[in-house]
């Protein structure tokens, strides 16, 4: 992939990385206006994840980090694994953006700002000059998401270069929430969830789930990866999808800020946390998204998609939103549930059930599974169930007996339903869905939850 930056890209990169120095630096005339360098560090983002995509794509092939686009008549080697330059662009971005979120405290509230010049009793020296007023509770969280998002970097470059088995590699993303739920343990601990109107008079109005809400975030850091990672096989679809529920997410996050909100929101800061995750976040992403999506020049490999999913499940939890999260991911959900016969060894389930490429129509069709034996009596029911409600596709010989069924993938399963059709074609159609699903989840979460819940979290107002 040797494709250098043109003249219009380098001055056009160049040109937005100035302005947006120029945007921070200014930041520090007032007080130090986080929301505004956040937008800023997303700008420099882009710009530096775009230029290293294009520089670093043939030292990548030399390293053997390549692979061939088996959706094209000509299958060409690019670069593979371009989602670990998006995640340490990414990381590096937030780490460098860690002083100003705090700045105003780092200057009011500590004896490295504003009470260097003042003369204070003992009492007070003895406490640490007003440290005590330092919000030590959200520089902790902030840091153990970086300490989740670098531990699921290194398993999926892990499993980008050493090709990881699933069942190994499966509840890894567990392990990398600990630093994450340990400070929400700490910080935060609250395990009580709301009960349903119609089950307040059994339940009462809040239950305790103790350890269950630990496990039940835990398992949001295992699936939200894995789901993206799932989800895949088509050139923009991995990016795209992460790209429709993060911009999705900074609506909901909008909505606890002003104007849309009439009040000071106790979940304002919850809900900034998150916005300083994801704007850079959006910002090398779509970086990518410029190189991968159809004809793609790169592929993300696997460590785009757990570093993806991550993001999601951190802003989700230590957002305190994350009953919201899963409802944008209504696709990846369907898909996994989908998926389950497969993923599960109820039907077999080769090493890719990406679509089938048919190079005569240059169109994509749904890839299939060979049944050498007949399937068991019950497997051949549900098989032809799934059939008859247009979930699956099957193949019978004279004999009755299923020969052929398509894979359990709702890539596959779009093609079932509208035929075959191009690669960006399908793509789209993907992504429509995801965002109508999406938009669909917001509604729900914010108009048609009142009819369960008593109230909507963002029509709190203080002192009640």
């Amino acid at each position: 992939m040797s494709n250098p930056l043109s003249r219009a890209e380098t001055f056009g990169l160049l040109a937005l990385s100035a302005a947006c120095v120029g945007i921070i630096a200014n930041t520090f005339q007032g007080d130090g206006e986080p929301l505004i360098a956040s937008l800023a560090f997303s700008g420099i983002a882009f710009a530096f994840t775009f230029s290293l995509i294009r520089w670093l794509g043939d030292t990548f092939m030399a390293a053997g980090l390549k692979g061939r686009d088996m959706s094209k008549v000509r299958k060409v080697e690019i670069p593979e694994t371009m989602g670990a330059v998006c995640a340490v662009v990414y990381l590096l971005t937030i780490i460098v953006f860690i002083p100003f979120p705090f700045y105003k405290d780092i200057v009011a509230a500590t004896s490295g700002g504003g009470n260097r010049d003042v003369v204070v009793e003992l009492q007070q020296v003895e406490t640490g000059r007003f440290l005590h007023r330092f919000p030590h509770s959200k520089l902790a969280s902030y840091l153990s998401a970086i300490l989740s998002l670098q531990s699921v970097v290194i398993l999926g470059i892990g499993d980008d270069l050493f090709d990881i088995r699933w069942r190994h590699k499966l509840f890894i993303p567990a392990f990398a929430s600990i630093p994450m739920l340990v400070v929400y343990f700490v910080d935060f601990g609250v395990t009580r969830v709301v009960v349903p109107v119609p089950l307040q008079k059994y339940l009462g109005e809040l239950l305790d789930l103790g350890w269950l809400y630990y496990a039940y975030m835990a398992a949001i850091a295992i699936f939200c990866p894995n789901s993206i990672n799932i989800l895949a096989g088509i050139n923009g679809i991995e990016v795209s999808q992460s790209l429709v529920i993060a911009i999705l997410l900074l609506v909901n996050d909008a909505l606890y800020l002003a104007p849309f909100s009439r009040y000071p929101h106790p979940a304002m800061d919850s809900h900034l946390f998150s916005i300083y995750l994801l704007l850079p976040f959006i910002g090398v992403s779509f970086a990518l998204w410029w190189h991968n999506w159809y004809p793609a020049k790169v592929f993300v490999g696997d460590t785009y998609c757990y570093f993806a999913g991550m993001v999601f499940a951190v802003v989700g939890i230590l957002g305190h939103f994350s009953k919201t999260l899963l409802l944008l991911f209504i696709p990846q959900i369907f898909n996994f549930i989908y998926s389950s016969p497969q993923l599960f060894r109820l039907i077999p389930c080769p090493r890719h059930r990406l679509p089938r490429f048919n190079a005569r129509t240059g169109l994509l069709e749904p890839s299939v599974t060979q049944w050498q034996h007949p399937p068991a009596k019950s497997v051949a029911k549900l098989l032809r169930l799934l059939h008859h409600l247009c979930l699956l596709r099957v193949e019978e010989n004279r004999n009755g007996e299923i020969v052929e069924s398509t894979n359990f993938t709702i890539l596959n399963l779009w093609l079932v339903w509208s035929g075959p059709m191009r690669e960006d074609r399908l793509a789209m159609g993907i992504l429509a869905m995801q965002t109508l699903c999406g938009l669909l989840g917001l509604f729900v979460r914010h108009k048609l939850a009142l009819w369960v819940f008593s109230q909507d979290n963002r029509e709190f107002v203080l002192g009640q």
